[in-house]
C-alpha cells in the first residue's frame, strides 16, 4: 500500500499538486503522482526507481513503473491543467500567451526502446551529431517573472517524433499550438520558433506564428488585386528575393527594443511580405535588423504571420523564444528530465514530460510562495563568492522546494519535545560542523575495532580476488568483540 495521503510536504506544494487531481481517474493514481513528483525533486537521479526511492517507496517500485505503463491519465490533458494554473497565476488579464517550440534529444540504449532511432543530436559536444535516442517536440509558455530580468519558459505540452513518413516536428508544433489556442478562447496566442520550425501547418486561426528566416529563403510581395482578365489570379506578388537582397533596398532606422532582458540599440526595417514556399499565401512580415556598426547587410531575418505588430515587438517576442533552450538544458541537467530508462511504448511517451512538467511546477510554487531577495542573501552567505548575484536561477528554485521537502520531512517526525528546529531551510549538510579531534572518541575498544575492521577488510578484499584459498575459512573462524558499523564495513557478526 501508498503511504498515507497525509504525506508531509510544504502547503502550497501541496495546494499545486491538488489542483491536478481532476486529470487522473483513479485518487489512487494522482496520490502516486504526488510522491513521484517529489521523488523526483529529492532524487538525485530521475530514474523511476530513484524517484520511488525518494518518496519513500522504494518497497513498491512497481507501482511506479505502473504509473507509468498502465496508469490511466491523459498527457495532453496534464500538460492542459499546468498551462491553465501559469496562466492563472503568472500572466495578467489581457496578456497574451506566448508559446516557445524546441526540439530536443534525449540518448537511449537498447535495441527494444520504443521509438528510438538514429537521428540529430544538436546538443552533442565535438563533431559527431548523430546518435540514438528519442527526439521530442517541446511547447513552453514564456512568462516574465518579476524577479528574473529575461523570460522564463515552462514546458506544458509535448509530441514524440516517430520518424520519417509521420508528423515532421513543425505539424507537431502546429498541434500543440492548436490545442493551446482552442485552451484559452480568450487570449491572443503567438507562437515562435528557430528555423527549423515553418510549414503551412502552422497558419492556424486566432494565432500567429514568428520563425528565423534562412539565408536562402525567397519572399515575395502581397498578393495583388485582381486584374478582371482572364486566366488564374495571382497569389502572390513581385519577387523579393533573399534576405540580403531585401536589406540592399530596404530603408533603415535606428530603435531600441528590448531583447533578452536588456535594452539593445539596432537599426530595423519591416515589410510586407509572403513565403510562398513555406507558408504559401498566408499574409505576413519581414523584419530585418542589424547592429549600427555591422558590416553585413543584415544580422537577423525575422518572418512573422503577424501583420499588426510593430518591428520592436516582433523583435522582442522572437527573442522569447530562447528561453526554451536553457529551460531543456535545466531539465536534462538539474531537473533529470531522460534519466529514467523507460522502454515500452506508453512509459516511454510519459517519463520526459513529466520531469518537464514537475519543473513547471517547481517554478510555479516558487513565484507564488517564496521570497526570491531572501533566497538570494542566503546564497550569498552560503557562497561569498555570488556577489553580483541579483536573480535566482532554476538551481536555487529547485534547492529551495527540496528544502521545503526535507524540512517538512523532519517536522513531521516530532520528537515530543518542545526545541527548536535542528536544521535550517536551504542549509547544505556541509555546512554543519564535524566533530574535531578533541570530541571525537578514541578510546582503546574503538581502536581495536577499528584495526580488526581494517584487517577483515583486507581479507575480504583477497577473497574477492582469489589470492588466497584459506580466508573463507578465517572469516569464518573470526570472532569480533563488538559489532562493525556501517562506516567499518557492515559485516555479519557471528555469535
Amino acid at each position: 500500500m501508498l503511504p498515507a495521503v497525509s504525506l508531509s510536504m510544504p502547503a502550497e506544494w501541496r495546494g499545486l499538486l491538488e489542483e491536478l487531481a481532476p486529470v487522473f481517474a483513479r485518487r489512487p493514481a494522482h496520490r502516486l503522482f504526488m510522491l513521484l513528483a517529489c521523488g523526483l525533486i529529492l532524487a538525485d537521479r530521475g530514474t523511476v526507481t530513484g524517484m520511488a526511492a525518494a518518496a519513500g517507496i522504494g518497497r513498491q517500485w512497481r507501482r511506479a513503473c505502473w504509473f507509468f505503463a498502465s496508469a490511466r491519465w491523459d498527457l495532453d490533458a496534464l500538460g492542459l491543467a499546468a498551462a491553465r494554473l501559469i496562466v492563472t497565476y503568472l500572466l495578467r488579464d489581457g496578456d497574451p500567451v506566448i508559446v516557445a517550440v524546441d526540439g530536443t534529444f534525449f540518448r537511449r540504449w537498447g535495441r527494444k526502446v520504443a521509438e528510438a532511432r538514429w537521428a540529430y543530436d544538436g546538443a552533442a559536444q565535438g563533431g559527431k551529431k548523430i546518435a540514438f535516442g528519442n527526439t521530442w517536440a517541446v511547447a513552453a509558455i514564456v512568462v516574465q517573472l518579476s524577479f528574473c530580468p529575461s523570460p522564463v519558459a515552462l514546458p506544458v505540452l509535448f509530441r514524440l517524433w516517430r520518424g520519417k513518413d509521420t508528423a515532421s516536428q513543425p505539424e507537431l508544433a502546429a498541434q500543440m499550438l492548436r490545442i493551446l489556442a482552442d485552451a484559452f478562447p480568450g487570449r491572443a496566442v503567438h507562437g515562435a520558433g528557430d528555423a527549423a520550425f515553418h510549414g503551412k501547418s502552422l497558419v492556424i486561426q486566432d494565432t500567429t506564428w514568428t520563425t528565423r528566416l534562412p539565408s536562402n529563403a525567397v519572399l515575395y510581395g502581397p498578393k495583388p488585386p485582381p486584374t478582371g482578365k482572364r486566366g488564374r489570379p495571382a497569389e502572390k506578388g513581385a519577387r523579393i528575393g533573399t534576405c540580403r537582397d531585401a536589406a540592399e533596398h530596404a530603408d533603415w532606422r535606428d530603435t531600441v527594443i528590448h531583447v533578452y532582458g536588456e535594452d539593445e540599440k539596432v537599426q530595423v526595417t519591416a515589410r510586407e511580405a509572403l513565403w510562398y514556399g513555406s507558408f504559401g499565401a498566408a499574409p505576413g512580415q519581414l523584419v530585418l535588423i542589424r547592429d549600427p556598426d555591422s558590416a553585413k547587410p543584415y544580422d537577423l531575418g525575422i518572418f512573422t504571420l503577424d501583420t499588426e505588430a510593430s518591428p520592436e515587438a516582433i523583435a522582442g517576442r522572437y527573442s522569447w523564444r530562447w528561453a526554451i533552450e536553457p529551460s531543456n538544458a535545466t531539465g536534462k541537467q538539474l531537473t533529470g528530465v531522460g534519466d529514467a530508462c523507460s522502454r515500452t511504448p506508453e512509459a516511454a511517451g510519459r517519463a520526459v514530460p513529466f520531469a518537464f512538467l514537475v519543473q513547471s511546477l517547481m517554478i510555479i510554487w516558487y513565484a507564488v510562495s517564496c521570497d526570491p531577495a531572501a533566497g538570494i542573501e542566503q546564497r550569498r552567505q552560503r557562497c561569498p563568492w555570488y556577489q553580483s548575484k541579483t536573480t535566482p536561477a532554476p538551481a536555487d528554485m529547485h534547492a529551495a522546494l527540496q528544502g521545503q521537502l526535507l524540512a517538512a520531512r523532519i517536522s513531521g517526525i516530532s520528537p515530543g519535545q518542545d526545541q527548536p528546529p535542528q536544521n535550517s531551510t536551504g542549509a547544505p549538510a556541509c555546512d554543519v560542523p564535524l566533530p574535531n579531534s578533541e570530541t571525537r572518541e578514541s578510546g582503546p575498544d574503538v581502536r581495536r575495532v577499528t584495526a580488526r575492521s581494517a584487517w577483515l577488510l583486507s581479507l575480504c578484499r583477497r577473497l574477492i580476488r582469489g589470492r588466497s584459498r584459506c580466508v573463507r575459512d578465517r572469516c569464518r573462524r573470526s570472532v569480533l568483540p563488538v559489532p562493525l558499523s556501517v562506516a567499518d564495513g557492515l559485516l555479519p557478526v557471528r555469535p
